[in-house]
This record gives structure tokens, C-alpha cells and sequence, in this order.
């Protein structure tokens, strides 16, 4: 677990919303921040903040990637924290604005800082806010999905099932290939289509096997590309994002729903 640096009984905590979050699945926005409320922060969520710059900076184009996160930078730096509702975001803020920057004398001390002051949502809950219960009520059977960037760089495993612990009708089902990648990885699914397609498939065979009603995580993109494939095999699992269920927002239908009701 992070050292804690709490720097307050109310910290200012910047919400990095996320694209996805933004134009996809608002309600997750909308659910971090009543988290980050209860918890204690004032939460404010810039309207000037936009992509965190992922996108162009694995595919190469440096150049817009840089400055998309000097925006970012500008944005987030009077923060005493700021929290993403994603381990690939945020891991783009914490593990590779500092890249980014690395030979930028300018630059590179600002990226660091925001760097530090970065966390996924349930990572901050836990490790900094050391909360271990949310007061959610939610019936049903889940199992959870760890995404590779939550997971291999930001070493989230425990902090979201912490949380769920402490959700009032919940049993958590672990699927034995929890850790294996959903096959999104961001432009990857896009430039191998066949390859991520095979690889999704094997994730929710995995996930048939745990009998559970509802698939989590933290990342929209690994979620979506779940729930889409679990839509195309006519599945009546339900795909939400962890938020959702650990802020009890229960009146908004799941991702990519059968039938056509879904948001994705």
C-alpha cells in the first residue's frame, strides 16, 4: 500500500474524467464524484481538461502527445490530488508524463509533480483516504477484471475488492484468469482486429465459468470490449464499472446491455 499523503481533512481533488467517461458513460463521472464527496475531498472537475494524450503517444505522434499533456499539466498542477476513474489514464499521467518530459528542464519538474499526486479511484480511496466502506447495497453476483494498465502499472488488485467487500449483498465471484488482458489495449483491437477478438473471446469463456450476473472494472475500454462481445454471443450478464456499484447508483442500464439498451 502507497504512503499515505493525505494533505487535509478536505483535500482539493481535480477529477481527470477520461474521454471514454465524458462522451461514453457520464454516470461514471457523476459516481466518482459522489465517492470523492463522501470521502471527505471537495471535488471540482475542470471543464477545461480534455484526452490525457494515451492515444497519440502509443501510436508515436510524440509531438501531439506532448502537447496534450502540457494542457493536462496546466490543467491538474494546483490540485493537491488528482483522481482518474481509470488505471490506463491514470497510468498515463503517473508513468509516462515524466517520460514524456524526461529531457525537458522546464517541464520535467511539473510532470513530476503531477505524476505523484496521480491515482486511479480506488486506489485513492484506499491507499490515501483509507476508506474500506462505502455504504452501497447491490444484490447480485459479480466477478472482476483487472486491466493490464491497472494491474502491471499501478498495482491494483486489492484497493477495488476492498471496496466491494463492504457492499451489502455482494459476493464477489473470482474468475480463474482475472488477471488476463480482455484483448482492448486501446488502438490494439483497432490495428488487430481478428487477434483481439480471439483473445476477448477467451476472457469471457473465463468468465461464463464464475456464474456470475455482473462483470467490473476500472477501465471503460477493457468493459466495453467485454460487454460487447458477451452482446454478441447474446449474454445477459451485466458490464458495469466499479464506480457505479460502490457509489449505489443503481438507475442507469449496463453497458452494452442485450437488447440494445446499454450505453455503449
Amino acid at each position: 500500500m502507497e504512503q499515505e499523503r493525505r494533505l487535509g481533512d478536505h483535500p482539493q481533488v481535480g477529477v481527470f474524467a477520461t474521454c471514454l467517461v465524458d462522451l461514453i458513460r457520464p454516470v461514471v463521472g457523476f459516481a466518482t464524484v459522489r465517492l470523492l464527496e463522501r470521502a471527505g475531498c471537495e471535488v471540482s472537475v475542470p471543464a477545461s481538461q480534455t484526452c490525457c494524450g494515451q492515444p497519440a503517444y502509443n501510436s508515436g505522434d510524440n509531438v501531439s502527445a506532448i502537447a496534450i499533456a502540457r494542457k493536462v499539466i496546466t490543467t491538474f498542477e494546483s490540485f493537491d490530488y488528482v483522481v482518474v476513474p481509470s488505471g490506463s489514464c491514470s497510468g498515463t499521467l503517473r508513468k509516462h508524463y515524466p517520460e514524456m518530459f524526461a529531457n525537458d528542464p522546464n517541464w520535467a519538474p511539473r510532470a513530476e509533480n503531477l505524476s505523484k499526486k496521480t491515482y486511479e479511484l480506488t486506489q485513492f480511496l484506499v491507499d490515501v483516504m483509507r476508506i474500506s466502506d462505502v455504504s452501497a447495497s447491490w444484490r447480485t453476483n459479480v466477478t472482476y477484471h483487472d486491466s493490464c494498465s491497472g494491474l502491471r502499472e499501478l498495482g491494483i488488485k486489492s484497493q477495488p475488492r476492498i471496496l466491494l467487500q463492504s457492499v451489502e449483498g455482494l459476493t464477489l465471484s473470482e474468475a480463474v484468469e482475472a488477471e488476463t488482458c480482455c484483448g482492448f489495449g486501446g488502438l490494439f483491437c483497432v490495428k488487430y482486429g481478428d487477434i483481439s477478438d480471439e483473445i476477448v473471446g477467451k476472457k469471457v469463456a473465463d468468465i461464463y465459468k464464475t456464474k456470475a450476473d455482473m462483470v467490473l472494472g476500472t477501465d471503460l475500454g477493457c468493459l466495453m470490449n467485454i460487454a460487447g462481445k458477451m452482446k454478441r454471443q447474446g449474454s445477459n450478464i451485466e458490464v458495469r464499472h466499479v464506480a457505479e456499484i460502490l457509489a449505489d447508483l443503481h438507475d442507469h442500464p449496463a453497458i452494452a446491455a442485450p437488447g440494445g439498451t446499454g450505453d455503449a
